[in-house]
């Protein structure tokens, strides 16, 4: 960020829900990465290994198999909004360079720039020209390499 930004940015104040926006955002951003490493899922193994040993020590009790299933219900529980932040953002983006490629494309079709707002209907019948388009292209190579043989 230049100077100038940062300067604008400490002068203005952000509300307090903009502020747990961007708090979470980051936090979902650095846990999807952590969540997301090798070594994750060895802690993960581990985890799973060391209570599976400790059943007969705990002789396999219910409490010993309310420990595994609550801890791993919590943190799917988590998981599941921190991955859906993470993958919202994501296609927000990969949505916004597409959009902007589109845009910079002469004879690119500029109606395509907003296609996620359009309805199932809508997208069925673009669909269905992309498909017409593509057939077409396909008969068309076909009698170009007859017509080259």
């Amino acid at each position: 960020m230049n100077e100038k930004a940062a300067k604008r940015a400490d002068q203005t104040p952000r509300s307090f829900r903009c502020r747990v926006n961007d708090l979470f955002r980051a936090f979902s951003r650095n846990i999807a990465s952590v969540v997301g490493s090798a070594w994750a899922f060895v802690v993960a193994i581990t985890v799973v290994i060391v209570w599976g040993a400790t059943g007969r020590m705990f002789h396999f009790s219910d409490t010993w198999q309310l420990i595994i299933n609550t801890g791993t219900t919590i943190v799917t529980f988590l998981m599941v909004f921190l991955i859906q932040n993470t993958q919202n953002r994501d296609g927000k983006a990969i949505q916004l360079k597409l959009d902007e490629l589109i845009r910079a494309l002469k004879g690119a079709r500029n109606k395509l720039v907003d296609l996620e707002d359009l309805s199932d209907e809508e997208l069925k019948k673009l669909e269905q020209e992309f498909q017409r388009l593509h057939k077409r292209s396909e008969e068309s190579e076909t009698r170009m390499g007859e017509a080259e043989s």
